[in-house]
This record gives C-alpha cells, sequence and structure tokens, in this order.
C-alpha cells in the first residue's frame, strides 16, 4: 500500500503541477491556479500520515517506509523549487513573459550545481531525521535494518551529488562558441 501510495503522490505532484499551470496561463485563473499549487504539499503530508499509521499498526519496518521517508525529503527540498522553474518556463512559453535564465556556464553554473547540492542535504537531512524518527518509535519490538540502510542511501546520495557539483567547479561547463562571440 505505501508504494501505491508513493505512486499515486507522484502522480498526483504532476497532475496538480499541470492543473494548476494550466489554470494560471491557459484558463487565465492566477489566483485558482496558485491555489492548486498549494495544495502539493498535502500529498506528502498524506504519505507521512499513512506511513506512520502503518508503522504504528504494527506493520514491520522495510524499504517502503525508508523509500516513503526518501520521498518526502526530495519533495521537501526540490518541491518548491521544481514548482518555481517550471511556473518560469510555463510564464514564457504560455503567457509571453521573459525566458527563464539557464544555469550558465564556469562559476555561475558550478555555484548554481552547489545550490542544487545543499537542496539535496536538506532532502537527506528531513530523510534522516524522518528514519531516525520511525527506528526510536519501532525501538527493539523491530527489525530496522532496512531503515539504516536508507539512511546510508541518503547520505550516498549527499556524496555522490557533492561529486557532481566538484566535477563542476574543477571543470567548468563552458559556453558554446555560437554563445561566447
Amino acid at each position: 500500500m505505501i508504494v501505491t501510495l508513493i505512486i499515486a503522490c507522484e502522480v498526483g505532484f504532476w497532475v496538480l503541477l499541470a492543473a494548476g499551470l494550466a489554470l494560471r496561463y491557459l484558463a487565465k485563473m492566477p489566483r485558482l491556479g496558485a491555489a492548486v499549487l498549494l495544495c502539493e504539499p498535502l500529498l506528502e503530508l498524506v504519505l507521512l500520515v499513512v506511513t506512520t499509521l502503518d508503522l504504528k499498526n504494527g506493520a514491520e519496518p522495510d524499504w517502503k517506509h525508508g523509500l516513503a521517508a526518501l520521498y518526502i525529503g526530495y519533495t521537501v527540498a526540490y518541491g518548491h523549487y521544481t514548482v518555481k522553474w517550471l511556473d518560469g518556463h510555463a510564464a514564457h512559453r504560455l503567457a509571453g513573459g521573459p525566458k527563464p535564465p539557464g544555469a550558465g556556464y564556469g562559476k555561475a553554473r558550478a555555484v548554481h550545481e552547489w545550490k542544487l547540492w545543499l537542496r539535496t542535504v536538506v532532502a537527506a537531512a528531513v530523510a534522516l531525521g524522518l528514519l531516525q524518527a520511525a527506528i526510536a518509535y519501532v525501538g527493539d519490538a523491530g527489525d530496522v535494518s532496512s531503515l539504516r540502510a536508507w539512511q546510508f542511501a541518503a547520505l550516498r546520495a549527499v556524496g555522490i551529488h557533492a561529486l557532481v557539483a566538484a566535477a563542476y567547479t574543477i571543470w567548468p561547463k563552458k559556453a558554446p562558441a555560437a554563445d561566447a562571440a
């Protein structure tokens, strides 16, 4: 059930995002579109409550609970960023707004990548906190090795993303020749 709910939350995120942007820019109803976009955090709240209830009702902690924690952490850190990014592109494409700036090249791109890495740190911190709370809640009553494995997965993601950001710092992305002229 948890995996189905995670999938439903992800699908719901994109449905609400598409509906919110369509209302804002195609239907010319910006307030209603904004209200729909503000409903997205409710999906993660539902996932958190259902996951907690699942553990409370005696479910053995396993990979599904860990995945739910990482998903919630990711949406906390990247959800608003994704909505804002897509909103800028929708405003440009659908409402004639200015073209959103890209990540850039060179030092600007490296700074952008490090900012994304900080989001990954936030995502991991949220996931680690939720996982640790679940471990404390279950206590000695169950096997929490799966939850601990997800904690290490979150830390690995932070480390891998740091390597990506460092690569952009050490080997900066160069502007295409046409842009350089």
